[in-house]
């Protein structure tokens, strides 16, 4: 196995069956140097147990998975999810303040679905919108950057009302860029028309807080949640989608997050090899100085 690309970071979900302490040693082992952590996992060891183990990987992390789901009217149910979210910011800034220098503080927000009973997709929007503001003294105070995550249209009903970079930039507008930014996941927006232009107004405005890849094939699965790949498995550009990255001057790490039930199946250990492998095939070459 070649080195892995500095700026590769494995996240946590492509490895979802194994636990924290797992997911960190195989990819310190693979000579991976990032991790993008989820929640669950962390809050099963606990956060300042979870902190020491970052810290003793020498690993940075680049996000935190996920939180948000607030697309739900005034009552309980919000308030409770706006109170998880404050919790997950504290999680976040105490990750980012373990890891190895070039840690990222970023939580990776998903907006939610439409409510039971609703058909107002505008109207959930504005409630996200509602949300962020309410949390974004929060996130400002822990130096955290809540990135707001547009997934595919096809989750829109369901688990994102935010379907394209245009949408959650129009969120974003309203906030400093150092609190709000903006997630481009190659799975959700390769098929936007106008993906290139929001690109690199994200850029411009100094909001894309995460750049995450993995690849869209078909037929989809009966769960579509599960119909990411290896990047190289199907049929998105990679060299258009991270050059037009790269050319806003993004240069962080780049976190591989992969949702498919064979690739949860194989070994950890292979898995990432397989991820690494796959990123220095598809992404790499597109990365200045690589």
């Amino acid at each position: 196995m070649t080195t892995p690309h500095p700026r590769l970071s494995l996240n946590q979900a492509t490895i979802k069956h194994a636990d924290l302490a797992t997911a960190l040693r195989v990819t310190a082992d693979a000579g991976l140097e990032a991790i993008g952590l989820w929640r669950e996992p962390v809050q099963e060891v606990g956060l300042d147990t979870a902190a020491r183990m970052l810290t003793d990987s020498g690993l940075r992390v680049t996000t935190h998975c996920r939180s948000g789901f607030f697309t739900m009217p005034e009552g309980p149910e919000r308030r409770a999810s706006l109170d998880d979210n404050r919790v997950a910011i504290e999680e976040t800034a105490t990750l980012a303040a373990a890891g190895a220098p070039g840690s990222t503080a970023v939580l990776v927000l998903v907006a939610g679905g439409l409510p039971e009973g609703s058909q107002d997709l505008a109207g959930a929007r504005e409630r996200v919108r509602d949300a962020i503001g309410e949390l974004v003294p929060d996130a400002a105070v822990a130096g955290v950057t809540l990135a707001i995550e547009p997934l595919h249209p096809m989750f829109a009903t369901d688990r994102c009302v935010v379907s394209t970079l245009a949408q959650a930039l129009g969120i974003a507008a309203d906030f400093d860029p150092s609190a709000v930014g903006v997630v481009v996941d190659t799975f959700h927006v390769f098929w936007d028309p106008d993906v290139l232009t929001s690109i690199a107004a994200a850029g411009q405005e100094g909001r894309i807080a995460s750049y995450q890849v993995c690849d869209w094939k078909t037929p989809l699965p009966a769960d579509v949640l599960l119909s990411r790949h290896q990047p190289g498995d199907g049929v998105i550009d990679f060299a258009l989608l991270t050059r037009a990255v790269e050319a806003t001057g993004y240069d962080r790490d780049i976190e591989v997050e992969i949702f498919n039930a064979e690739v949860w199946s194989a070994d950890p250990v292979e898995a990432v090899r397989r991820t690494a492998e796959a990123f220095d095939t598809v992404v790499s070459p597109h990365l200045a100085g690589r």
